[in-house]
C-alpha cells in the first residue's frame, strides 16, 4: 500500500511540476528574466517608416454597436505607428490591422530582431496581437504563438493578463517596452526570405471566446482578452515597431562567425569562449535592452562567470583586430 501511495504522490508531483514549467514565460517589466525592450534601448537601430491602418469593430459580435456614431475604432492616425514609439498610437478595434513597412529591411541575426509597442497603462492591463512578417507583400508568416490565459471566463473590459503566461504576442508588455520578436522561431518556413523581411502585419486578437468570434494560438487555445473594448481606443494600440537588425546595421559575414566559439550554450554558470585569431580580442555581454553587463578584452581561451545573470537571453558581442564585429546570442538558463 505504501508503493502504491509512493507512485501516486510521484505522480501528482510530476503533474503538478509540469503545469508550472508549462504556464510560465517571461515576466513583466522589471522581473528579473524578463524580455521587455525598453524604447530608448541603443539596440533599435531604426523604426517602421509607413503604415496602412485597417480598423476593427468596437465590438465584432455588434456591428451596429457605435461610439460617437461610429462603429469602428477613431483614435490615432496612421503616422502614429510610425517612428520611434513615443505614446501617440492608433488603436486597431477588434481584429484590426496595421501593415508596416520599413526604409531598409529586416534581417535575421542572433537575437531578436524588432520588437513591437504598445500602450498598456500597467503590467496586467495587456491588449494583444498576433505578429507575421513577409519578405514580399504577399506570403505572411506567423510567428508560433502561446496564450495560457483561461479559456473558461472571459477576460473582462478592463480584466487583466498574467504576462507569465503569454509568448510571442505583441502587447505582452506595458507602454514604453517593446514585445520582441525572433526570426529564428520562423526559421524552417517556406516561401520567405528571412534576410530581406520587407512588411510586418500586426493583427488584433479580438479576444472574445465566443465560438463564433474565437482565434487561436499556435498550440490550438482560444486567445483571451479584455473584451468587449467597445470604444474609440479599443483593441490594440499601435505605438512602434522597432528594428533591431536591418540590412544596413547586420553584423559581418556570418562565415567569419567561426572565428569565435562559445560553450556551453545553453549556459548556467561559466561560459568558455575561445578565438582562432591572434591578439586581443574585445567581448561585450549585453541584455536584450541594450545594458552593458560585462565588457573586457582576452586572447586564446577565457572563461566567464555568468551565474549571477538571471535566466534569459543575453547578447555576446566581439571586437576582432581586424575591425570585424560577431555577435552571437546567449541562453542562460
Amino acid at each position: 500500500m505504501k508503493i502504491i501511495d509512493s507512485r501516486l504522490w510521484l505522480l501528482f508531483l510530476l503533474l503538478l511540476l509540469s503545469t508550472g514549467i508549462k504556464a510560465q514565460y517571461n515576466p513583466p517589466v522589471d522581473q528579473s528574466g524578463t524580455a521587455a525592450m525598453h524604447k530608448d534601448s541603443a539596440s533599435f537601430v531604426s523604426w517602421a517608416s509607413s503604415c496602412i491602418i485597417e480598423r476593427g469593430f468596437i465590438n465584432m459580435a455588434d456591428s451596429g454597436l457605435t461610439y460617437n456614431g461610429v462603429n469602428k475604432t477613431t483614435y490615432g492616425s496612421n503616422s502614429y505607428a510610425t517612428g520611434r514609439a513615443d505614446g501617440a498610437v492608433v488603436s486597431l478595434g477588434d481584429r484590426g490591422t496595421a501593415l508596416l513597412t520599413f526604409d531598409l529591411p529586416i534581417v535575421n541575426r542572433p537575437g531578436p530582431d524588432f520588437a513591437v509597442f504598445e500602450n498598456a497603462f500597467s503590467d496586467s492591463f495587456l491588449e494583444l496581437a498576433f505578429v507575421e512578417v513577409s519578405s514580399d507583400g504577399q506570403r505572411f508568416v506567423r510567428f508560433p504563438s502561446v496564450s495560457l490565459t483561461s479559456e473558461n471566463e472571459q477576460v473582462s473590459t478592463f480584466g487583466t493578463v498574467d504576462a507569465t503566461k503569454i509568448n510571442n504576442l505583441a502587447g505582452k508588455y506595458r507602454m514604453e517596452f517593446g514585445t520582441p520578436f525572433d526570426l529564428d522561431d520562423i526559421l524552417d518556413s517556406l516561401g520567405i526570405d528571412l534576410q530581406n523581411i520587407t512588411h510586418v502585419r500586426i493583427i488584433d486578437v479580438g479576444g472574445c471566446l465566443e465560438t463564433a468570434y474565437a482565434v487561436f494560438d499556435s498550440q490550438g487555445h482560444r486567445v483571451n482578452d479584455p473584451w468587449p473594448t467597445p470604444f474609440d481606443t479599443g483593441g490594440f494600440d499601435l505605438d512602434g515597431l522597432g528594428v533591431i537588425h536591418d540590412s544596413a546595421n547586420g553584423f559581418e559575414d556570418e562565415r567569419k562567425i567561426t572565428a569565435v566559439l562559445i560553450y556551453p550554450n545553453p549556459v548556467t554558470s561559466e561560459i568558455s569562449v575561445s578565438t582562432l585569431g591572434k591578439g586581443k580580442v574585445g567581448i561585450r555581454f549585453s541584455d536584450l535592452s541594450g545594458r552593458i553587463l560585462l565588457e573586457q578584452a582576452f586572447s586564446g581561451k577565457e572563461q566567464f562567470d555568468l551565474s549571477l545573470f538571471p535566466a534569459g537571453i543575453y547578447i555576446a558581442r566581439f571586437s576582432l583586430n581586424d575591425g570585424t564585429i560577431i555577435t552571437k546570442k546567449i541562453v542562460k538558463n
